[in-house]
């Protein structure tokens, strides 16, 4: 789980206090205040939860807080919350907020725009009504592809208002992607733009859209956004429609559907170690309360605040912190299209200045890519309003940490890594930004109401200092509900190796100081830039191929990405390796799931390390890659001749030690 060199930086790693600039405006101003209300929280979560709940709007209000325990449990049941009117009319309706600016657009073309929350209302009833009239109502799916626009923002606060349930999918994703996830979801509606920019081309997303169809599926209507008027779109008839259009001839008036607070609000899929995706079901009114206090108290957001998350739409975080989190707090926030060093280096820099940015929410890939580009580039730009840098999808090595906190905030900023999971709703744990004190390379705190332990095999706790499997103990309102259409794979992933708690699939040493450092996943998944990729929907696709008689895909680190997945392949005998193969094998995996998927490199090895049950012993594959050697335990092997030849292939020294 973890190395010495790890855990010797754990144990020696020290505490830096929030500067008191940043302390004296934040909702909590103290270790002291932290632990109390932790304490609070813990021994009455629902005393907590209710204070959330009170400050948010509800149609009818209940007085139970919680029933049941994990893993099944229910928030506010009986009570009735709308996403859609806590995000945008809550603020709409007020005469301070109603001309505030909700979003800000920056294409990767140049192109500029903004919306008002009172203008946002409009757009998001308009689109409710488009949904209606199309015979879409509250239980109903409908699947999402794409980016990062207020469109975007627009169709998804309006399937909130009615109930009807979305799905998210990167607009990255490939068709075969796409369509998995189409039919797993039932969606009866696609909605998508017909193209992208992304590094100065154009991703026809429409064409993706019109392959992934070429099956039997349930989708009864297409609704094309033209983000790009001059790409010719095909369009079918009776099934496809113009966004434009539908909203032209749609009223501005559409009242919020009543909701339980336990209905299903969305769909996101997730990669998972037997290689099929899975669609994980969050209940619409407890990820806004989960979402709403994750955002207030983790990121201290303010209305005031300019503020910039740049996951894109298709991963969760953006909807966690954005879309619910951001927009329920009354917030302005940036929502960028494309590559944020493109068309130069310096455009993420040059975009915090324009609105003078204040708190920024990216993955570790992205800074450690400014890291890479260089001090000199970020002394270019105004970032002087930058008080809080937040951090998450997978952990954040010291040396970004601290490059961050001096060149970006000049030794004045709060940096916040923090760690969740699609699963989890929001991120259990983080630093509470002007009490808690940071360390460079910890996830920081548990979060008011959420017990963490980390635990042996028997589901017994660990001294601190002790690498173990990092669990939940108790149920919390933004905790997914359930794995779309399979219920016994819901209880089997997360509720059947540490009876009573959640199993996060992460490793983790809780320190002497009660902070968590998460070390990495403890199953098959791998992080590549902040994205989930199962290596075994990788082999899967590998193994399609006729050259192809085994593959393996294990994940190596890498400074920027943080791991970049390498395929290790033995081949059909009639087939000879080489590089034209590789190339076709890796334009393969891009084809079937996406091209932040592509393996860095691929080995063509004569035969695998297996154990005698004949299962691939992949931790042997990442020790050779990542030392050189096979370091571990090696008496499992069934042939240990092996390791010999495997060496040679991937090393080209051919030594055992």
């Amino acid at each position: 789980m973890a190395n010495e060199e790890t855990l010797k930086l754990i144990a020696e790693s020290t505490k830096v206090a929030p500067p008191d600039s940043y302390r004296s405006a934040s909702y909590l101003q103290s270790e002291a205040a932290y632990v109390e209300k932790y304490r609070a929280s813990i021994e009455d979560p629902e005393g907590f939860w209710r204070e959330i709940a009170d400050e948010l709007t509800w149609q009818h209000r209940e007085n139970v807080i919680v029933t049941g325990d994990l893993p099944d449990f229910q928030f506010f049941p009986g009570s009735q919350i709308n996403v859609a009117e806590n995000c945008v009319d809550r603020h709409a309706n007020h005469p301070l907020s109603r001309n505030k600016v909700a979003l800000f657009f920056e294409g990767e073309n140049g192109e500029r725009r903004s919306v008002t929350y009172l203008q946002l209302q409009r757009e998001v009833s308009k689109f409710a009504n488009v949904l209606q009239s199309l015979g879409l109502q509250k239980g109903d799916v409908v699947s999402v592809y794409m980016q990062n626009l207020i469109e975007t923002y627009v169709v998804l606060l309006a399937c909130f208002r009615l109930g009807v349930i979305y799905n998210t999918v990167f607009a990255g994703f490939s068709a075969e992607a796409l369509r998995e996830r189409i039919v797993s979801s039932k969606a009866k509606a696609v909605i998508c733009a017909n193209g992208s920019y992304r590094r100065g081309k154009v991703l026809r997303l429409k064409e993706i859209v019109d392959e992934a169809l070429e099956c039997e599926n349930d989708v009864e209507h297409v609704i094309v956004y033209r983000r790009v008027p001059e790409l010719e779109t095909p369009m079918t008839a009776d099934r496809d429609h113009d966004y434009d259009t539908l909203m032209a001839s749609a009223s501005a008036e559409c009242p919020v559907v009543p909701l339980d607070a336990n209905d299903p609000g969305l769909l996101i899929f997730t990669s998972g170690t037997s290689g099929k995706p899975k669609g994980i079901v969050h209940a619409g009114g407890g990820f806004l309360i989960g979402t709403y206090a994750y955002t207030k108290y983790q990121l201290d957001l303010r209305p005031e605040d300019v503020y910039w998350n740049t996951a894109d739409i298709g991963w969760l975080t953006s909807h966690i912190f954005v879309l619910v989190g951001g927009l329920a707090l009354g917030t302005t926030t940036i929502l960028y299209e494309g590559a944020i060093d493109y068309p130069h280096q310096g455009r993420l820099y040059e975009v915090m200045e324009r609105y003078q940015v204040n708190k920024i929410f990216s993955a570790p890939t992205a800074f450690r890519m400014m890291l890479k580009y260089g001090l000199e580039l970020a002394q270019k730009y105004d970032l002087s309003s930058l008080s809080l840098l937040v951090s998450v999808g997978e952990p954040l090595n010291p040396e970004a940490w601290q490059w961050m906190r001096k060149a970006l905030g000049r030794g004045d900023v709060v940096i916040n890594n923090t760690w969740g999971q699609t699963e989890t709703g929001g991120t259990p744990l983080a630093s509470i930004p002007g009490a808690t004190a940071m360390k460079a390379g910890s996830c920081g705190v548990p979060f008011f109401g959420h017990q963490l332990e980390v635990v042996d095999n028997e589901g017994k706790p660990v001294p601190d200092g002790t690498p173990g499997y990092l669990i939940i103990r108790n149920p919390f309102p933004s905790l997914a509900r359930d794995i779309f259409g399979d219920h016994d794979r819901y209880l089997r992933s997360y509720f059947a190796q540490v009876p009573g708690a959640y199993f996060t699939g992460d490793s983790a040493v809780r320190d002497t100081d009660g902070q968590f450092w998460v070390l990495g996943r403890v199953d098959d998944v791998i992080n590549v830039s902040g994205h989930r990729i199962s290596t075994m929907e990788m082999e899967s696709s590998l193994i399609n191929h006729p050259a192809v008689v085994e593959a393996a895909v294990v994940g190596q680190p890498d400074e920027v990405k943080g791991a970049v997945p390498v395929a290790f392949i033995t081949l059909d005998k009639t087939f000879t390796a080489n590089e034209e193969l590789a190339t076709e094998l890796k334009q393969k995996i891009v084809s079937d799931i996406g091209s932040f998927a592509r393996p860095e490199r691929i080995h063509f090895v004569e035969a695998m390390p297996k154990t005698r049950s004949g299962k691939i012993i992949r931790r042997m594959l990442r020790e050779i890659i990542q030392n050189g050697e096979v370091r571990g335990d090696v008496t499992g092997l069934e042939d240990s001749d092996i390791l010999e030849k495997l060496l040679l292939d991937v090393t080209g020294q051919g030594n055992l030690v």
